[in-house]
């Protein structure tokens, strides 16, 4: 359920057709020692934001007013930097007393901005915390955040898929499609067709290899989703209840699909390293999603306990992390693996309290404070932990 500054966001975004979406990571806030400040702005759409391009050797910048909730405006700065080492955009100059980034304060960090263009010069931004108030803004948006930010555009921007056999095989698959299949077959055909196009695709290491996964697969589900639902869109509707419940349908698909893709992508990434596990099994009245190396195991008293682990899987945590701490009880150090791409300092240590382990691809470490990234583990190198163990000897 979004909160009425969610609906905002959504409806603004709908209505003016395009906004850009970041996790706030801790180098935005500058606590990462990098002494830089601002809302750090991804070169690949700088179109949306900026009238100056990305130039080598220069230094740019431009104004800008921003309405935030509440109606705070700020008089705001959109900066490009381009000489010596720096190569990127910011968004700075919020004033004093701004609530949503403070300088050297993480509590903002794992938020998400939603950044709205109005023109070159006007936006309106949003910034939401909840988890399932995330996820429902990007299902409704329908765009999903693989790295730490990604874009929506009604404008027609074409699918990013990097290699010519990849889209033969997506074009392929959703040529035929006259309703959408399950979320297990759109992860099975995205792997399928990553092992066949792409030369040694397995020797990548996990944490790219997750990453790719999920981007191909969202890519994917939008050649399918355009296919299934365009003719019924084009269509004339009958009441408003019609277009409603149209609306609904695609919006139920988009959440359906993104709720099981990266347990799906997880559970291949396990099977390729040999590593067994019990997927969702009932253990001590409860439901984790992985147990390693099963069910079996954990209900067998006599099994090592320093032998058995338990994976939550959750694209992001802010919140939900605490759903994992009542799951399989016998296990007292639990892991968690996200997509979160940073949380709080504050937030880090809960979790450390409450002895959960953070697996988190190690492409976004940097993300994180400083002080909780020597304890996070990336998805290489939990397979390994998980190897040592050596469950097949």
């Amino acid at each position: 359920m979004l909160s009425p500054i969610g609906e905002r966001a959504l409806l603004d975004s709908s209505g003016t057709g395009k906004a850009l979406v970041k996790f706030i990571s801790a180098n935005d806030v500058g606590t990462t020692g990098s002494h830089q400040y601002g809302f750090y702005l991804p070169k690949a759409v700088w179109h949306m934001f900026s009238p100056n391009s990305p130039d080598n050797g220069v230094n740019k910048h431009h104004d800008v007013q921003i309405e935030w909730p509440d109606g705070f405006v700020t008089d705001s700065r959109v900066y490009w930097y381009g000489n010596r080492t720096r190569s990127e955009y910011r968004l700075t100059r919020f004033g004093h007393n701004f609530p949503w980034i403070r300088w050297n304060s993480d509590e903002n960090v794992g938020d998400l901005l939603v950044l709205v263009p109005h023109s070159i010069n006007q936006f309106s931004a949003y910034v939401l915390n909840q988890d399932d108030e995330i996820e429902e803004l990007l299902a409704g948006l329908g765009i999903e955040v693989t790295d730490t930010w990604g874009f929506f555009d009604t404008s027609g921007v074409p699918e990013e898929i990097e290699d010519n056999c990849l889209s033969h095989k997506f074009r392929e698959f959703v040529q035929d499609l006259n309703a959408l299949p399950s979320g297990a077959v759109f992860s099975q055909t995205t792997i399928n067709a990553l092992t066949e196009c792409i030369e040694n695709f397995n020797r990548n290491d996990a944490d790219t290899k997750l990453l790719r996964l999920m981007r191909e697969e969202y890519n994917l589900y939008r050649m399918a989703e355009k296919v299934v639902f365009e003719p019924n869109i084009q269509r004339i509707y009958t009441s408003i209840e019609d277009f409603l419940n149209t609306a609904n349908s695609i919006l139920q698909s988009r959440k359906s699909r993104a709720g099981r893709s990266l347990e799906n992508h997880v559970e291949y990434i396990l099977t390729q390293a040999e590593i067994p596990f019990s997927i969702r099994p009932t253990v001590d009245r409860t439901k984790p999603d992985f147990i390693i190396p099963g069910a079996a195991q954990y209900n067998d008293i006599h099994f090592p306990t320093e032998d058995l682990f338990m994976v939550g899987v959750k694209r992001t945590c802010k919140d939900r992390w605490r759903q994992i701490t009542r799951e399989a009880p016998r296990i007292r150090q639990k892991h968690l693996l996200t997509l979160q791409p940073g949380i709080s300092s504050n937030q880090f240590r809960e979790m450390q309290s409450s002895h959960i382990s953070l697996v988190v691809p190690k492409q976004y470490h940097s993300d994180f404070p400083v002080e909780a990234r020597s304890s996070l583990l990336s998805i290489e190198s939990f397979l390994d932990i998980l190897n040592a163990h050596n469950y097949h000897g």
